[in-house]
């Protein structure tokens, strides 16, 4: 099913490229770029994201030949358009040493395995919990926000090695993580990836 686009978001998006020029991004980085910057209406976005085109491309591919995507908060689940997603904080408990949304990001590695999205953007706990389990994700989004943790986490992630779409700064939330699970969505599958 195509994506039908309302005249106000291409006219937000008409306004946004008159202040931000990302024409020299390779496709799925500015696309991301640009949809998390709409969605925060934030240009600073553009240049505090931290991604990688191969990385986009083969977490393009595995999400859009059904891999499965889990969020750490309903938030970032209800941003994301038109697609199931797994959330276990509802059957996460916290204990010692460990937070509730920690806890649920045990609860969906042990549900879905190797191969998943991640999209993180609420709380830095899950994302470092996900830094010690044997995930072999196919992307982490990786965009917590916050004044305790959040830019840690965030740098624990990109000296991970893991596929991964961040930030610097301790912006983010759950709107521009599902933003940036939204620009892969939207993307339409080249015939290269059909065939693969």
């Amino acid at each position: 099913m195509e994506r039908v686009v309302h005249p106000i978001e291409v006219e937000s998006y008409r306004r946004m490229r008159a202040r931000l020029d990302t024409s020299h991004l390779p496709l799925l980085t500015r696309a991301v770029v640009e949809r998390v910057v709409h969605s925060a209406a934030d240009l600073e976005y553009a240049t505090d994201l931290v991604l990688d085109e191969g990385e986009l491309a083969k977490a393009h591919a595995a999400l859009h030949a059904g891999a499965p995507v889990v969020v750490d908060v309903a938030m970032v689940a209800a941003g994301i358009t038109g697609l199931r997603t797994v959330c276990r904080l509802k059957d996460a408990k916290s204990g010692p040493g460990l937070t509730r949304s920690a806890h649920a990001i045990r609860l969906a590695h042990e549900q879905v395995g190797p191969g998943a999205l991640w999209v993180i953007g609420n709380a830095p706990t899950a994302l470092e919990e996900l830094l010690t389990l044997d995930a072999s994700p196919a992307l982490v989004i990786g965009l917590p926000v916050g004044f305790v943790g959040a830019v840690e986490s965030k740098a624990a992630l990109r000296a991970s090695g893991l596929p991964a779409v961040s930030n610097v700064s301790e912006k983010g939330g759950s709107a521009v993580a599902a933003a940036a699970l939204n620009a892969l969505l939207y993307q339409p599958v080249s015939p290269t990836e059909e065939k693969s």
